[in-house]
């Protein structure tokens, strides 16, 4: 029961883990990123990194995974902001 758990969790995480990919098509389409929280997403960041490196320590896939996976699309959000911010700045 508890390895299907966190067979469960873990692909729930891993979910929940692209679900800003929904943010990067709303900046897209919008071609602006003026209703995004900079800070809340750098929050983010910085917990999936703890738990992405809690996970290693005990080696636990079920946590490394769905951390890791928002990590790296977090980075992807933050960056498609910071473009279209700077974007904004030079007058485009």
């Amino acid at each position: 029961m508890v390895d299907v758990l966190g067979v469960l969790a873990a692909s729930w995480g891993v979910l929940m883990a692209i679900a800003p990919l929904l943010q990067i098509r709303r900046m897209r389409e919008r071609r602006s990123s003026r209703d995004v929280s900079m800070a809340y997403l750098g929050v983010l960041q910085f917990g999936f990194a703890l738990w992405a490196a809690y996970g290693v320590s005990l080696e636990n896939p079920a946590i490394i995974l769905p951390n890791s996976v928002a990590f790296l699309v977090g980075v992807a959000t933050m960056v498609v902001a910071w473009r279209y911010r700077a974007g904004i700045a030079r007058g485009a």
